[in-house]
């Protein structure tokens, strides 16, 4: 699903109270917003949702509606609180059962490392009907993609080699290009003149960035959008907006950007 710009989109849920509690430190929503920016797909929204059944049925409801595709990260493991399956067959309002080809997937893992069969580890082969499996070359214990939603361990190791498997099954959008131009002076001085640029260029973002704790005030503006023409039209705009703030405030500029 592209919308008529030929846009893709995604949004992202990431699952876990151990997030929500700072336990854990969250490293998948970068790894993801890359993946897709490398693929053409534009990362729209992320949601960061406790391990309530209710609230990832809500998430994932409400995002695959709006975004071509969504990915989530946590909650398939082996636990009694690994319940992103059992949410999203809720979702779907589809059954659970154990998945053959799952169950034989890990059991040849287990079968090679003397791992016992256990009730709890067979709960990472429940997958909703009608759900395709996700590889998993690390742990062997499979996500899984039910239409647009495409469901992910939390480990970012194993996300990233899922995220990987995935590539191939995804279809990109219009490679979206960016530029980014220095701006040695304050954000609030380039705050203005952007604003009037951004409405004067609706299909180019354009985002301030100022840069803590370096030896001197800069502001970095990244500018981003599918069409090349615009962007670079956009950017020359903004370059000469940077230097007119930069010859009112009398800044010297670095050696390299003289």
């Amino acid at each position: 699903m592209q919308d008529d710009q030929g846009i893709v989109t995604a949004g992202m849920v990431v699952i876990g109270d151990e997030i929500l509690s700072g336990r854990t430190k969250d490293i998948n929503i970068a790894t993801t917003a890359e993946f897709c920016t490398d693929l053409g797909i534009e990362l729209k929204e992320v949601r960061v949702v406790s391990d309530e059944v209710d609230a990832i049925v809500e998430a994932v409801n409400t995002l695959r509606a709006r975004y071509t595709y969504v990915f989530t990260t946590g909650g398939i493991g082996p636990t009694h609180d690994d319940i992103t399956a059992d949410a999203v067959a809720a979702a779907f309002q589809v059954a659970l059962p154990i998945n053959p080809e799952a169950r034989e997937m890990l059991e040849s893992r287990w079968r090679k490392t003397g791992t016992e069969v256990t009730e709890a580890r067979l709960r990472m082969a429940r997958i909703p009907e009608g759900a395709d499996l996700i590889v998993n070359s690390v742990s062997a214990a499979p996500g899984f993609r039910i239409e647009n939603v495409h469901v992910m361990a939390g480990v970012p190791v194993i996300m990233k080699a899922m995220l990987e498997a995935l590539a191939p099954t995804l279809k990109g959008g219009r490679k979206v290009m960016s530029v980014a131009i220095k701006a040695y002076v304050g954000e609030g001085t380039v705050g203005g003149p952007l604003g009037l640029l951004q409405q004067e260029f609706p299909d180019v973002k354009m985002g301030s960035y100022p840069q803590m704790g370096a030896d001197r005030v800069m502001t970095e503006l990244v500018l981003r959008s599918a069409d090349e023409e615009r962007l670079h039209l956009a950017a020359e705009r903004v370059r000469a907006m940077v230097s007119d703030a930069h010859a009112k405030a009398g800044v010297e500029l670095p050696t390299e950007q003289q």
